[in-house]
């Protein structure tokens, strides 16, 4: 079952990898060694995963990123919400399309829904709504020709 513990595991063994220079995060939805596949879990490894690429590609460091200018004019006590720059680049930053971020209060007048029943919600919506786009014909007959040249240099036959 889903939960903060696999949540964590996943999160800081794809970190760790991911910060090593690996690209590839493997285990996405696997619970119990890998013996368990949960399509929650992988919902919710697809979000850390999401954010731990996010946090591996660096924070962009420039003088409109840094702000200094508006810092300066908005002072230490200032509103920044309110500020052009703020809205601008509020949108850059990590987006979570699970884990929920609203304030407690908000939170439990929702229903309360911990992390891993959102994810089932999400993972039961993919189930039932996603509509599968066919890929181009051109990249079809690609990826045939690439099976039948690895049948053909091994020997073997998917027919």
């Amino acid at each position: 079952m889903p939960d903060g513990q696999a949540a964590h595991e996943f999160t800081i063994t794809a970190l760790l990898t991911a910060l090593a220079g690996s690209n590839l995060i493997y285990g996405a939805g696997m619970l119990e060694l890998g013996i368990t596949f949960d399509y929650a879990q992988m919902v919710m490894d697809n979000e850390m995963a999401r954010m731990i690429k996010k946090a591996v590609c660096g924070i962009p460091v420039s003088d409109e990123t840094l702000a200094i200018d508006v810092i300066k004019q908005v002072g230490t006590a200032g509103n920044f919400i309110s500020e052009e720059h703020t809205f601008k680049h509020m949108r850059t930053q990590s987006k979570t399309k699970v884990i929920d971020r609203r304030m407690r209060d908000v939170w439990l007048a929702d229903g309360g829904k911990d992390f891993a029943e959102r994810a089932y919600e999400v993972a039961r919506s993919i189930l039932e709504d996603y509509k599968a786009v066919n890929l181009p014909e051109s990249v079809q007959a690609q990826l045939r020709a690439i099976v039948v040249e690895t049948e053909i240099e091994f020997g073997v036959s998917s027919k």
